[in-house]
């Protein structure tokens, strides 16, 4: 059974992107941060994405190795996501490309799906596609480079909840610009 692992950068008051779909307060990671994206992408074996994120990333990524001053990171980054299978999951969008393929059923039926393939692990991107596998019970593990700054309100990192997750942490990294990474198991 492959492992569901739902990663992103944060604000310290819980928001993935401030009013707005504004997320200009995270500013460009510190190679090191990078770096530990570009792992996190090259262990995965499926990318899931929600509309809003795949709207973000294939806006850039396919290209990102082309890009006036791409370091050797973010061309091997840019490398690794285009070859890396992905999954959108959205009713609003008819195409998708880059070795990707759409869902506009189920998002829950499916997952389950992936997770019991053989395979590696699976990476959930994108608050409200990852708020229905949480709620679902699906998530296996939280990566989260936390930054030192509010912004007040926003796309929430967390969903509402019906029961309580306990969680064992299994990681805690601090980046330049205070950015501290932490990673958690789901307990079960």
């Amino acid at each position: 059974m492959r492992k569901l692992i739902y990663g992103m950068n944060l604000t310290l008051d819980g928001y993935i992107a401030a009013a707005g779909d504004d997320i200009g307060w995270s500013g460009p990671p510190s190679h090191e941060l990078f770096q530990r994206w570009l792992d996190h992408e090259q262990a995965s074996g499926v990318s899931l994405y929600g509309r809003k994120l795949w709207e973000t990333m294939s806006s850039y990524w396919p290209t990102g190795d082309q890009q006036p001053g791409a370091t050797p990171a973010e061309i091997e980054f840019a490398r690794v996501w285009r070859e890396t299978p992905k999954v959108v999951f959205s009713s609003t969008i008819d195409k998708v490309d880059w070795n990707t393929r759409l869902v506009t059923g189920d998002a829950i039926a499916e997952i389950t799906r992936l997770k019991a393939e053989d395979g590696g692990p699976l990476s959930i991107g994108g608050a409200t596609l990852a708020g229905a596998a949480m709620r679902a019970g699906l998530i296996d593990e939280y990566v989260i480079a936390t930054h030192p700054v509010l912004v007040g309100g926003g796309t929430p990192f967390f969903t509402t909840l019906d029961s309580w997750v306990n969680l064992k942490l299994v990681e805690t990294r601090t980046f330049p610009g205070d950015v501290v990474l932490t990673r958690y198991e789901t307990r079960r």
